[in-house]
């Protein structure tokens, strides 16, 4: 089972300012490089293998400046050790001051805001979902565009193909939770993986796992999210690294 394990990290709303300071990632990043080899909590066993990848769920900027995005793209492509698969989030569109300064450079990067890629057998969706600013809440619905291309994507998933969905949005702040599950049909859904809140937890709707990853953005818990899959389960589990210790709160596993 060791031997078919899938790795990865999760985190999200790095938030790296306007003028481009993002050195509050640069203690995330040191962690996540520290992780491999650690042992497990007892209850899960093991020890932490090196990640397939590192998984962003969006608001990688404060404001998609041009020094927010370089620091950004420096920050994981020369000192994160790790491939990293990112996601556009609400404030990476601009807000009530558009730019397409972050959303053009993940274009550039995975050939679209939303796209797919594999790992490990199993079929990750990044699913960027627009978000109407008009409407002054951080919570909104999954897009209708989002759902389009979720629905698309699922229809020529092999039966029984295990599938992970990513977006920005967590559970808590989704408010089409249904039309959202049933666009999954009876695809494979490992679990959901969400961000936007910007701390740790899972919530359980209709049978599917929905897991919020941390923020490592000023005022937010010191997490990553270290996630392994073998063949018979799945784990999610925050470490925190301002303490050096696995999270013990059940709401956040």
């Amino acid at each position: 089972a060791e031997e078919q394990a899938l790795t990865f990290f999760g985190w999200s709303d790095q938030h790296v300012q306007v003028d481009g300071n993002g050195n509050h990632l640069i203690p995330a990043i040191e962690a996540m490089h520290a992780l491999p080899g650690k042992p497990y909590p007892e209850a899960i066993g093991g020890t932490v293998d090196k990640p397939a990848f590192v998984f962003g769920l969006g608001d990688i900027s404060e404001w998609p400046s041009r020094a927010a995005q370089e620091t950004y793209e420096q920050l994981i492509t020369k000192r994160l050790k790790f491939p990293s698969y990112d996601i556009a989030g609400n404030h990476d569109t601009g807000g009530l001051s558009p730019s397409d300064t972050v959303t053009n450079w993940l274009i550039q990067r995975h050939g679209g805001l939303r796209y797919t890629f594999e790992k490990g057998g199993v079929l990750f969706i990044a699913l960027f979902s627009e978000y109407d600013e008009s409407l002054n809440n951080p919570a909104q619905p999954i897009s209708k565009e989002a759902l389009s291309y979720l629905r698309e994507t699922l229809a020529n998933v092999p039966k029984g193909k295990p599938v992970i969905v990513a977006t920005h949005l967590c559970f808590d702040a989704i408010t089409n939770r249904d039309e959202f599950v049933d666009a999954f049909g009876d695809t494979n859904i490992l679990c959901v993986l969400g961000g936007h809140y910007h701390k740790a937890n899972v919530r359980e709707y209709r049978g599917i796992h929905f897991v919020q990853l941390p923020s490592p953005a000023p005022n937010s818990p010191n997490e990553v999210t270290v996630f392994r899959i073998t063949p018979d389960r799945l784990v999610a589990i925050p470490f925190d690294y301002a303490k050096n210790e696995w999270a013990t709160d059940k709401d956040k596993m």
